[in-house]
């Protein structure tokens, strides 16, 4: 009974949060997350509906809506990082590449993985894309907030609050996954009664952090993050016409 109270009270929630967020009109400052957040309820009420049926497709409808909020998870992590570095275009293209990279290599990690996996196909696939995409994804955003510290970049209080809420429910759902996957699913139970308070504690987070639309700070004009990332583009740049100069003499030898 608390369990389905707790399940309810979540998505009433999500739809609080989309609400305000589309009638303040600040839903198209975050169109990702918002996209997410839809996705999650309509994907709760999906599963709820093929649940009640009892239907035998019920595990396909769970395992492939797995799958696919795992890959609009990855864009809200890309969200995230274009808002937060909007101010310095360099810096966030830089990152964009990095990630990309990143989030290609441990989903194709992932994938080998479960091509060794004696469960269904489908199953395996998406719990090890879970466990890797999103152990990326929390060190991602940790590594932005470092990075938002270190070089006391502004940010204001709702890409906080999404920052704050989603790194949360990450670093949770790395413990949980891990946790299950070595520990066994005897402990899956007890990781899903405690995703669902966490969840409810995330969208809290949300709730408060997004009920009113604020502004973006403006950082100062020089910033040592993005006269950092020129000077290494600058350096970058300059090692690689070195290197083409040095083939081209190497091959007219």
């Amino acid at each position: 009974m608390l369990d389905q109270f707790i399940w309810w009270l979540n998505m009433a929630l999500e739809a609080v949060v989309l609400i305000r967020g589309a009638r303040g009109r600040w839903a198209s400052r975050y169109p990702v997350f918002y996209a997410y957040l839809l996705f999650v309820l309509l994907q709760s009420l999906l599963r709820f509906y093929f649940y009640q049926c009892g239907s035998p497709l019920f595990p396909y409808v769970y395992w492939c809506t797995e799958f696919l909020a795992v890959l609009v998870g990855c864009a809200v992590t890309f969200e995230i990082y274009k808002a937060g570095l909007l101010a310095f275009p360099g810096t966030a293209r830089m990152a964009r590449n990095i990630l990309c990279i990143i989030f290609v290599l441990a989903a194709t990690k992932a994938i080998v993985d479960a091509s060794n996996d004696p469960r269904w196909w489908p199953i395996a696939t998406s719990a090890d894309l879970q466990l890797a995409l999103r152990i990326v994804q929390a060190g991602s955003i940790a590594a932005l907030v470092l990075l938002f510290l270190v070089y006391k970049v502004p940010y204001g209080k709702n890409l906080r609050g999404i920052v704050l809420g989603y790194g949360f429910f990450l670093a949770l759902s790395v413990i949980q996954f891990a946790s299950v996957s070595m520990q066994g699913e005897r402990y899956y139970s007890f990781w899903s009664h405690a995703q669902s308070f966490a969840y409810l504690l995330v969208l809290c987070i949300w709730a408060a952090h997004l009920w009113s639309y604020q502004q973006e700070p403006q950082p100062e004009a020089s910033v040592r993050l993005e006269l950092e990332y020129q000077r290494v583009a600058a350096a970058t740049r300059q090692r690689l016409r070195e290197a083409r100069g040095y083939l081209g003499k190497a091959v007219g030898s």
